[in-house]
């Protein structure tokens, strides 16, 4: 793979090839927004690249996806200045069903994009319509298929998959199409540890040949960056700020991409606060096994150089290292005793779908104030767990119950009182023409006087940066934004229970801190969090318990720090170790290093600023 347009071969009078992608000055203005975003993005990308886009949340990176292969404007009404050219194509000139042969794109919802009845059916319909020989058109959905792991389940209906199941069923989709430019949008957000690195390793094949070029948005960059060649970034405004190669711009821009909030790699997170500390890392890892060779060759620095981290450090807590997350958050959140009656109580749960049932049996309870993480592999059973707690999908009568109440026994209505549900895909519960009515009708069903609709629905919309968003309809929303309002919706009521499928997907690393940061606080007051997600390091950071689903039971419930002790354990389930563990687990040479598993208690010096104020939530609202 390269990381410049590929010159001509000696003697050859052709001269240097022109790149299969050329952005310049690109702004995109949707209909009835007020703001560009993105507002002036320039960058090419030439065949074999992968190359990864970064910025914020809300700075037109799903935009910029959109318009490479015509959807905008063509398809979604939206202004555009600037250019596109693919593969020689103008996309402003050309018509999608053109473009189609040039660009395939795998969206962040990937149920936006899937049609048929059987995976093959859904694989084979982008070739079928360019009108392909039978043979050929098998060939590609089998080879597509069997690359992300889905050819044994090709008659499956895909309503069946999980979510997880369903990225991969639709990155399949867009591989069959053999277009040069590959766009994948958060192509493993609903996808397990294992699912990451079995998808990224089949991009890697596609790409080897160096006929195809990828552009990847993503956030989840501890897997993304060992595939990219190049990284483009976009600031809040939705500008070209950076352009080069991943050392270039991760290593040696990682404190500039920290201050926008820009996600980086767990492993050069930890490292940037090792070295404000004193530490000797350079240049900055970016992964945990570059990370833990820095540190062996490096020379522990006097102690009187770092500074204490935050209120939650283990120093501060008094917590030793090996009694890890679970005892730190013990001390400070404030739940229940374990003789207390059980907030949540699950018995003998079997929920089905159609005639397939996916839970087998669970039981469990949850006490008011616990912060509970639910993992496990794609198709686990966690989602449906998760589900049926809520009342969002049927139960059986007396299996589940909150706070005394069977919950296949109450109105939605008025079980949302009791708990709130944040689902996968955030556009799925959006049912109001704009942000500030879509908060403001659950509060109206309640019949609340509408003054305090008012105060609440205003707080809720300055605490998630949304202010400015109050009359734009939830689907005009970037990723980040209508993720953040699916929260908020939950929260606007006051339920004591708030249960978040995937609570940082599309989410840029500032605001999932300000979003977590929001859940730990809530938690600390004496609300009960349940949360399904694939990020491990973000469960070592918050979760005090963790239940480890697999294949519809029960295979671990216990406190986050003994759950990820046991690495048998959490190979078995399809998961890795967080990142961090990976990292610091049984150092020798720095034992003082060896027991920390969270980023919170990693220690950072003076100069180094772990919550950036430009990390506060706003958005562009200059005019182009």
């Amino acid at each position: 793979m390269t990381s410049a347009v590929s010159g001509a071969a000696a003697g050859d009078p052709v001269g240097p090839r022109p790149p299969l992608v050329s952005v310049r000055g690109l702004g995109i203005r949707h209909d009835g927004a007020t703001t560009w975003s993105p507002a002036d993005a320039s960058f090419d990308i030439a065949a074999g690249e992968v190359v990864l886009l970064l910025g914020p949340s809300g700075a037109g990176k799903s935009t910029l996806a959109l318009a490479l292969d015509g959807l905008i404007p063509h398809a979604v009404p939206a202004a555009l200045e600037g250019s596109i050219v693919v593969d020689g194509l103008d996309t402003r000139e050309s018509l999608v069903a053109e473009l189609s042969t040039r660009v395939a794109m795998v969206f962040q919802d990937p149920d936006a994009q899937l049609v048929t009845g059987t995976l093959l059916d859904e694989v084979a319909f982008g070739p079928e319509n360019l009108r392909m020989p039978v043979d050929d058109v098998l060939a590609r959905a089998e080879d597509s298929l069997r690359r992300v792991g889905l050819w044994e389940r090709r008659g499956e209906n895909p309503d069946r998959l999980s979510g997880g199941g369903r990225q991969r069923l639709a990155i399949a989709c867009a591989l069959a199409m053999g277009s040069p430019l590959l766009v994948l949008d958060e192509p493993t957000a609903n996808l397990d540890p294992q699912g990451i690195e079995e998808v990224y390793a089949a991009l890697g094949e596609l790409v080897a040949a160096g006929d195809r070029a990828i552009l990847l948005v993503e956030h989840n960059l501890d897997a993304a960056a060992r595939l990219t060649d190049r990284v483009v970034v976009l600031d809040q405004a939705g500008r070209t700020v950076a352009d080069g190669t991943a050392d270039e711009v991760l290593r040696g821009r990682a404190d500039e991409l920290h201050e926008m909030g820009v996600w980086l790699p767990v492993a050069t997170l930890a490292a940037m606060r090792l070295r404000s500390a004193g530490w000797a890392l350079d240049p900055l890892p970016l992964d945990p096994d570059e990370l833990r060779v820095a540190l062996d060759a490096a020379t522990s620095p006097a102690p009187a150089t770092a500074v204490p981290n935050s209120s939650t450090s283990l120093a501060e807590t008094g917590v030793s290292p090996e009694s890890g997350t679970d005892a730190t958050y013990r001390r400070s959140s404030g739940r229940a005793t374990g003789d207390a009656a059980p907030l949540i109580r699950v018995r003998g749960l079997r929920t089905r779908r159609g005639r397939a049932e996916i839970l087998h049996g669970i039981d469990l309870d949850v006490r008011a104030g616990e912060f509970v993480a639910i993992v496990g592999a794609n198709g686990a059973g966690k989602t449906t767990l998760l589900q049926s707690i809520a009342g969002v999908v049927p139960v059986p009568r007396r299996q589940v119950t909150v706070n005394g109440v069977d919950v296949s026994r109450i109105d939605l209505r008025s079980l949302s009182r009791r708990i709130g549900f944040v689902f996968q895909n955030p556009e799925h519960q959006f049912i109001a023409p704009t942000v500030h009515d879509e908060l403001a009708h659950g509060l109206r069903l309640q019949h609340l006087p509408e003054a305090e609709v008012e105060q609440r629905v205003h707080d809720v919309l300055r605490r998630f940066g949304l202010e400015d968003k109050a009359d734009v309809h939830p689907f005009l929303l970037s990723g980040g934004q209508k993720r953040r309002l699916s929260v908020g919706t939950a929260l606007v009521a006051g339920a004591p229970v708030l249960a978040l499928d995937e609570p940082t997907f599309g989410q840029d690393r500032a605001r999932a801190d300000e979003l977590l940061g929001l859940l730990q606080g809530l938690n600390r007051d004496g609300t009960t969090v349940l949360v399904v997600t694939h990020d491990m390091q973000l469960v070592t950071e918050y979760a005090t318990r963790t239940i480890v689903i697999g294949d519809g039971r029960v295979l671990a419930d216990a406190p986050t720090a003994e759950v990820f002790s046991d690495e048998t354990l959490i190979r078995s389930a399809g998961l890795r170790l967080p990142p961090l563990r990976r990292a610091f687990a049984g150092l020798e040479r720095h034992p003082e290093l060896a027991g920390i598993t969270r980023l919170a208690d990693v220690p950072y010096g003076s100069g180094f600023d772990p919550a950036p104020a430009s990390a506060t939530p706003t958005e562009p609202t200059a005019a182009r």
